[in-house]
């Protein structure tokens, strides 16, 4: 037996709502409908400032419908100076740093003194071995790219010796 889903009124593309995971009914975050899907009935959501949609049943108990329906925005691509929230976290030494899955550590700065010092406050906060700090940091260029919507990462980064169109200094510490 499948489970009919019967789509409301409220229900269209466009629509600002406010979702709150299961784990958490209390918090509630803003966001708008993005596409909808039928058999099943599913909504896309994309909450803001984020580039990802979720996915839930209109009548799960989780969303809110608002009255405002605006064109939904475009997400921004091409290149971009990432910030500490792009890498998932806080700064550290006042730095943005961030891991990558194959581990390389890319530290956002062209100072190599300041880019050390983030990595060691990256490391202590990590529970990384402080060994692993004094590792060789190589200095280079970076471009960063956003990626669509339904990409396995949000965004992308290429290395190069010299600068490129958008790129940005970094340092980063390959993986061992």
């Amino acid at each position: 037996m499948t489970d009919t889903v019967t789509l409301p009124a409220e229900a269209v593309v466009g629509r600002r709502v406010e979702f709150a995971y299961y784990r958490d009914q209390t918090t509630f975050l803003p966001g708008i409908i993005t596409g909808i899907t039928d058999d099943p009935a599913s909504l896309r959501i994309r909450l803001d400032g984020k580039r990802n949609n979720l996915a839930c049943r209109p009548d799960y108990d989780g969303i809110r419908y608002l009255d405002q329906v605006v064109p939904v925005p475009v997400l921004p691509m091409g290149t971009f100076t990432p910030t500490a929230e792009d890498f998932g976290g806080p700064t550290y030494a006042g730095i943005p740093v961030c891991q990558l899955d194959d581990e390389d550590i890319v530290i956002l700065t062209g100072d190599s003194a300041a880019a050390r010092a983030a990595l060691v406050a990256y490391c202590k906060a990590q529970d990384i071995d402080p060994e692993y700090a004094e590792g060789p940091l190589t200095a280079g260029w970076a471009r960063f790219e956003w990626q669509p919507e339904d990409a396995d990462a949000d965004w992308q980064v290429t290395f190069d010796d010299k600068p490129a169109d958008g790129a940005v200094q970094v340092h980063y510490l390959p993986a061992v």
